[in-house]
């Protein structure tokens, strides 16, 4: 299990990402921009280095809803590959079913 910590700072980023995300949008818009003056996309290019840098969704970490594992994640179940493993061996997971053939 990952420390209560990190799973926080995890959310924490989460949240910033999602405040920021529409200005965040806009202002890359305006960069990548060909018809923009220099002047503007290089303003832009400065408004979006000031941003806080967990604003941006790069620095994002996948993790297990319940154990917060960084690794072996599927995005589909939002679960480890450990225990999603045992969510299907409990028959949690409806449609789910372990291969034979």
């Amino acid at each position: 299990m990952a420390k209560v910590s990190v799973i926080e700072r995890e959310k924490k980023r989460q949240k910033i990402v999602a405040k920021y995300a529409a200005k965040r949008a806009a202002l890359k818009k305006v960069v990548g921009d060909r018809n923009a003056s220099d002047a503007e996309r290089w303003q832009a290019q400065q408004q979006l280095q000031k941003l806080p840098r967990n604003a941006s969704p790069v620095r994002l970490r996948n993790r297990c809803g319940q154990t917060g594992r960084p690794r072996g994640v599927y995005r589909k179940f939002g679960l480890g590959r450990n225990k999603l493993r045992e969510a299907a061996n409990r028959g949690d997971i409806p449609g789910l079913v372990k291969a034979s053939w």
